[in-house]
């Protein structure tokens, strides 16, 4: 069994949550679930950035105290993670106390080591990104980042000697090459570093900013808020306390972050764990944006973001999930459309996998009282080609998922639901039973079933509560969550006499002429 540690970004608590996080929280969770089904270990880490001038902003502005406004906040994140099914082993805090012990034993190891320095700043701060930029990298005098205002602040402030390991960084990206995906935003790093790196500021003083985590040898300073982040991979395996849990689980499998924060997970982050000994993560995956219908990135502030619960509360949690992995590659941006949702739902989720569910357990009750026939091993084409392609589906699904392509994954499912379906036309039991070919029905009729329990196992790592509902409908009695990847590459592995349970459908039709 190999171990499998996969971690999103942490989302920042000044607001509740929006469909770009739960894009991030469900490619993370389909490829948990994948590795699950593998039979991987898997470790799963989410969570909450709650440090901040930002978070500080909100709570003075709401009127309660700083920690009270962001458990009010993190509460619906954990509720929306838990009814779009995101299976996370572990939901860390910034503001727990195991979190903070950890930041702060950076904090001192990287002091004794001589990583960090006191010095005067004077230089442009931006507010929105919480984060120090030299003149030379504005864009027009604004923040290069978030395109705001930034203002010029002059303070003390300690500094991390990230300078100085620019060529190791360098280097390191060009020599692992899974380091940065996809290609494109590897490139984009490798540009940067083609300049001169700065020393990072990593603290704020305390008579600006006093929610955050306190320094150990400077306790009139706080950590900046994303080097406080950055530490949460870690402080979750229990790092400079847990060395068995750490030395289980790191170096992370697969770090996915937005885009907009690369930087930080592929500048700051390895460098960070350098110093410190540790080897970075296998993998970094920076994913695309959801732009609205004017090609602008949905954000809280230009207030053009799309409510996942509203999405939910309309068609349900697994359609939501089956379109924001089916509608982009990972990695590219991609334009949110209500239409677009709703024509995934009827014509992949509801014409397609709901009525092969459908049709398949109506003719199994019909033609055998609810129980799959045996197989009577008739001779056709067209069982040769439908096994064939049911053979092949584990293999597609590998090369996909390792390329964290979701849409092709699913389009190779997709493959064999459209032929399975197809199959059906072409048979044609309706006619296989008035000519009494029983024979022939039976195969057809046993086929179909094990195309069912194939695809149920096979989409259960990104449509999970309809797959345990289709699971469920075929009769299937050993858990879904026990079956692994080889159980899709077997034939013949539902038991004759196996009695469906049809129930209500799967998916059902939008009424896209009365919306």
């Amino acid at each position: 069994m190999s171990k499998f540690y996969l971690t999103t970004s942490i989302y920042y608590v000044n607001a509740k949550p929006h469909v770009g996080h739960c894009y991030e929280s469900t490619v993370a969770d389909a490829l948990a679930r994948y590795h699950r089904l593998k039979g991987d270990e898997v470790y799963f880490l989410t969570g909450t950035d709650e440090h901040g001038q930002k978070v500080a902003k909100a709570a003075a502005e709401a009127g309660v105290s700083t920690q009270e406004f962001v458990d009010s906040v993190v509460k619906p994140s954990i509720d929306l993670w838990k009814t779009i099914s995101i299976s996370y082993d572990d939901f860390i805090r910034t503001t727990q106390e195991r979190h903070i012990k950890v930041v702060q034993a950076v904090f001192t190891k990287l002091h004794e080591k001589g990583e960090l320095f006191e010095a005067e700043y004077k230089g442009w701060y931006c507010a929105s990104c919480e984060a120090f930029w030299p003149e030379s990298q504005l864009e027009d005098g604004n923040c290069p980042d978030c395109k705001r205002p930034v203002e010029q602040i002059t303070e003390t402030n300690w500094f991390f000697r990230m300078s100085k390991y620019r060529d190791w960084l360098a280097g390191y990206i060009k020599e692992h090459k899974d380091f940065i995906r996809p290609e494109s935003r590897k490139n984009e790093i490798l540009s940067f570093l083609e300049q001169p790196l700065q020393d990072l500021c990593i603290s704020r003083p305390k008579n600006r900013l006093e929610w955050g985590v306190e320094i150990p040898f400077a306790k009139d300073h706080v950590s900046y808020v994303w080097f406080d982040a950055l530490i949460n991979y870690i402080s979750a395996l229990g790092y400079a306390g847990d060395d068995a849990k750490f030395k289980k689980y790191w170096p992370a499998d697969v770090q996915i972050v937005g885009k907009d924060i690369i930087r930080f997970h592929t500048v700051f982050w390895p460098i960070i764990l350098h110093t410190l000994g540790i080897e970075p993560p296998k993998t970094v995956f920076a994913h695309g944006h959801w732009l609205d219908a004017k090609g602008r990135k949905m954000s809280k502030s230009v207030g053009n973001v799309v409510d996942p619960v509203e999405m939910i509360s309309k068609y349900g949690p697994d359609p939501l999930r089956y379109f924001l992995l089916s509608e982009i590659p990972y990695g590219n941006d991609g334009l949110f459309s209500e239409a677009a949702l709703v024509s995934r739902l009827n014509t992949d989720l509801a014409n397609d996998i709901g009525n092969l569910l459908n049709r398949t357990l109506t003719m199994i009750e019909k033609y055998y009282g609810g129980k799959v026939p045996a197989p009577a091993n008739t001779q056709d084409p067209g069982d040769a080609e439908l096994k064939q392609m049911a053979a092949g589906l584990a293999a597609k699904m590998g090369a996909a998922m390792a390329d964290l392509d979701f849409p092709r994954a699913l389009a190779a499912i997709w493959e064999l639901i459209n032929k399975a379906n197809k199959y059906i036309e072409v048979q044609a039991p309706w006619s296989l039973d008035k000519q009494g070919k029983k024979d022939r029905l039976s195969d057809v009729m046993y086929n179909l079933a094990e195309v069912l329990r194939i695809t149920a196992i096979a989409v259960s790592p990104f449509i999970p509560a309809s797959a345990q509902k289709m699971w469920e409908q075929s009769g299937m009695t050993e858990p879904l969550s026990k079956m692994r990847v080889t159980d899709i590459e077997k034939w013949g592995l539902v038991a004759p006499g196996t009695q469906v349970k049809k129930g209500a459908a799967l998916f059902p039709r939008i009424d896209t002429k009365a919306k």
